[in-house]
């Protein structure tokens, strides 16, 4: 639904990633509308084209959100939300991007479950029937599941117009979508070559095919972004990131930031406006290499 506290969200959220005077002022007039035309301000002119999808996978049918500048091909993004999910902050935060010039598709991780949104905002998930709620969604994203939906992801980028393949493929994700960019480096060697974990939790396991033991199966650059109380709970985990990327001999900025568990999402209790945009251009600084 387009209503004023979105439009106004998206409009500073926008404004903050960096457009000039006259990029903001075209913004300014399209912001209040950017839910309901499916068109924004994009970097250097022009709009940017956004709508829901449906990609078959080998487990269903999953919903997602797909927006790009309208003209032209740009490197494809695969967006893994956070625990609560593709809702209206990750469609702006999707926007956002894609104004710089990426074709972002912004996956619903539990498509097995129900269609998007399941959650209209974080907060409902900080709630005990919020938790319970999610749990057996969450339970049903395993390794294989998740593998096999990011191949899915990113042959659907590649058929699509606004994805330039001869360009890398990249990935980021917040939260629980942390270690799901590695697993879609991993998953299409090939195509990704860029993988940003903001906030990531679960990175570093005992098990055999934790995130951290796949980096020398892929090609791909890597951010990972920790939150300091993240560090504090389990301070080798960046220890350990830095000794595998160094080991694969992949590329990896490692780094605690100064800011809690999700720092980096607008909707979060925990959001850090400061930080995040610190952390938004590590990630374009990547994705910049694509």
């Amino acid at each position: 639904m387009c209503d004023e506290s979105t439009a106004a969200a998206e409009a500073v959220h926008l404004a903050r990633r960096g457009l000039n005077r006259r990029e903001f002022a075209a913004l300014g007039a399209s912001a209040a509308l950017a839910g309901c035309t499916g068109a924004i301000a994009a970097e250097g002119g022009g709009s940017v084209s956004e709508k829901m999808v449906s990609i078959t996978t080998a487990d269903g049918v999953c919903d997602a959100f797909f927006v790009h500048p309208g003209k032209g091909a740009h490197p494809g993004i695969v967006m893994w939300p956070d625990i609560a999910g593709l809702r209206d902050v990750k469609k702006i935060m999707a926007r956002s991007l894609a104004a710089r010039g990426y074709a972002v598709l912004v996956v619903n991780q539990y498509y097995r479950s129900g269609p998007a949104p399941v959650m209209k905002s974080f907060s409902e998930y900080r709630t005990p029937e919020g938790q319970a709620r999610i749990a057996p969604m969450r339970a049903a994203l395993t390794p294989d599941a998740i593998t096999r939906d990011a191949k899915a992801f990113v042959a659907f980028l590649d058929r699509q117009d606004a994805v330039d393949t001869k360009r890398g493929i990249g990935s980021n994700g917040y939260c629980m979508g942390g270690p799901f960019t590695v697993r879609t480096a991993a998953a299409v060697p090939a195509r990704v070559g860029a993988a940003a974990s903001l906030h990531g939790a679960g990175l570093v396991t005992a098990e055999p095919d934790s995130p951290h033991r796949l980096l020398a199966s892929t090609k791909a650059g890597y951010l990972f972004a920790i939150a300091r109380n993240d560090d504090a709970k389990q301070p080798e985990a960046r220890v350990e990131l830095r000794k595998a990327a160094d080991a694969a001999g992949r590329p990896a900025h490692v780094e605690v930031y100064p800011a809690d568990h999700g720092w980096c999402v607008p909707d979060s209790p925990a959001y850090d406006p400061t930080e995040a945009d610190r952390a938004w251009q590590h990630m374009l600084d990547l994705f910049a290499k694509l």
